[in-house]
């Protein structure tokens, strides 16, 4: 009996596939060759300048009267006008374009630091934000200064009022942020862009690129009232940003999910390349801070790769981002070889994401993590279990009101000893009373305590963790939005 190759293994182990999905694939192409960046910035905090301070708190307020990123009406008529006006800067750099449910960020930013450490200019748009709104537009690895943040939006303010005068609705809040990153990326200029969608594909904003690789990171439910009530239905709407001959990278998906995005493959005449089929994770052991992982690429092996994240979720994100990487470098089209691999190591051994299980304190041991759907929740208690060796956990959520916030507290009840619950200071974050109505439900009258404000459900968790003494083991998982985590980052002394 002969030892079997372990990517065979993760195929084999491919019990969900639908027969089906081979009439699919087989109008479609494959990438896969037969045979054989410098540290990230930080998340920045307030500038210490009071007059740029009080600029941008002036940029933030204008900002603010528009529509928000949950009122939505589907279209790109707007964003396509402005940036007609702009002189379409989106189109002066090549992009790869990333959307999905969840571990669109992380990805985006394990993409960013592979094409700086090979040496590329780059620029990255993410959402939301964890604490500063400069944070979404990144180059080079690190946000933009608000001094440039500002200057943006000074620069094109007079299109934006142009724009909005002959539209029927005005330019929304992402709408106007979209406009500035592509402008900033322009500016700079860059040689690639990394775009994250806000939601869904289709109709968001920043679809106006015609980007040369497509990234699907896993589908699940959220945002059903908009996107659909199956993952099918969802992938309907995130295939949108596949575009003609684009090559696509896919995650791991549904069968519903991966039969549409199939489907859209073959329309357009796409390059399809598959996590577990055309690349994946071959092995992965916990390290102290990370995880040590083996990865099967488009054009090989890449071996002994440290990665500074915690959780099997982040092995995965890497497998995809690299995969992305190489599509974009032709690898396994153009090219046989794979990349360098001493530039990948020194690339993912760089790679931060802040408020994703990230320890902002120890003794007891504080971290945040922003998972606020179901699936995102599951993840992260997998990762916890993993990587943490706690003996009694205390979780503190603040969550928003359109999510599916039972099914959040489902995922993490059999881990957290207490619940702290509370509140967040955005509009859309659900009212405390009716999170703790839920919680007892979930977890039981005595295990759940009610804490309207932040620094107090803080503080309420640390001393709980704190209850067997200092070296008992006790920490505290801060979870249910990114703007709680962000709150709690802030708190804590982080930025």
């Amino acid at each position: 009996m002969t030892d079997s190759d372990p990517f065979d293994e993760i195929i084999e182990a491919e019990t969900d596939r639908d027969p089906d999905l081979a009439v699919i694939e087989a109008g479609s192409r494959t990438l896969r060759t037969q045979g054989t960046g410098g540290p990230q910035a930080d998340v920045p905090g307030r500038p210490e300048d009071p007059r740029l301070d009080k600029a941008l708190r002036d940029v933030e307020a204008e900002l603010a009267t528009r529509w928000g990123e949950t009122k939505l009406e589907p279209s790109v008529s707007r964003i396509a006008a402005l940036m007609d006006v702009l002189g379409d800067p989106q189109r002066s750099y090549p992009s790869i374009h990333i959307t999905g449910t969840n571990g669109k960020t992380s990805t985006a930013r394990m993409i960013e630091a592979l094409l700086g450490a090979f040496e590329l200019r780059t620029g990255r748009y993410t959402s939301p934000h964890v604490q500063s709104i400069t944070e979404r537009i990144s180059l080079d690895g690190a946000p933009i200064s608000a001094e440039r943040f500002i200057e943006t939006y000074e620069d094109i303010k007079p299109y934006i009022e142009m724009v909005d005068a002959q539209q029927e609705f005005r330019l929304s809040f992402f709408e106007v942020l979209t406009g500035m990153a592509y402008a900033a990326f322009a500016d700079a200029p860059v040689d690639v862009a990394v775009v994250e969608v806000g939601m869904g594909g289709s109709w968001d904003a920043t679809n106006v690129i015609d980007a040369d690789v497509a990234v699907v990171t896993p589908i699940d439910l959220d945002h059903t009232d908009r996107l659909g009530e199956t993952t099918g239905e969802i992938a309907t709407e995130k295939a949108g940003i596949v575009k003609q001959d684009a090559t696509v990278i896919l995650a791991q998906q549904p069968v519903d999910a991966a039969q549409v995005l199939l489907k859209k493959a073959v329309e357009v005449d796409a390059t399809v390349a598959r996590e577990g089929l055309e690349f994946g994770v071959v092995s992965r052991n916990v390290a102290v801070g990370g995880q040590l992982i083996n990865l099967r690429g488009l054009g090989g092996e890449y071996e002994e790769i440290y990665l500074p994240l915690h959780g099997p979720y982040q092995a995965h994100n890497a497998a995809v981002a690299l995969a992305a990487v190489e599509a974009f470098f032709g690898v396994g089209a153009q090219r046989p070889d794979p990349l360098a691999i001493d530039t990948v190591r020194k690339a993912f051994a760089s790679v931060t994401s802040p408020g994703r299980l990230e320890v902002v304190r120890r003794s007891p041991t504080v971290v945040l993590d922003a998972a606020h759907n179901p699936a995102g929740a599951r993840a992260t208690a997998e990762a916890v279990a993993e990587a943490f060796d706690f003996s009694r956990l205390i979780g503190v959520v603040g969550a928003s009101g359109d999510k599916n916030v039972r099914g959040l507290l489902e995922a993490f009840e059999p881990m957290f000893a207490e619940v702290v619950v509370t509140q967040n200071s955005s509009h859309r974050a659900m009212d405390v009373d009716e999170l703790a109505g839920i919680a007892v439900e979930v977890f039981g009258d005595e295990r759940v305590q009610v804490e309207p404000r932040l620094p107090d459900a803080l503080e309420a968790a640390i001393t709980l963790a704190e209850e067997d003494g200092e070296f008992a083991g006790g920490g505290v998982l801060v979870t249910g939005s990114v703007i709680t985590v962000g709150e709690a980052r802030l708190l804590l002394g982080r930025g």
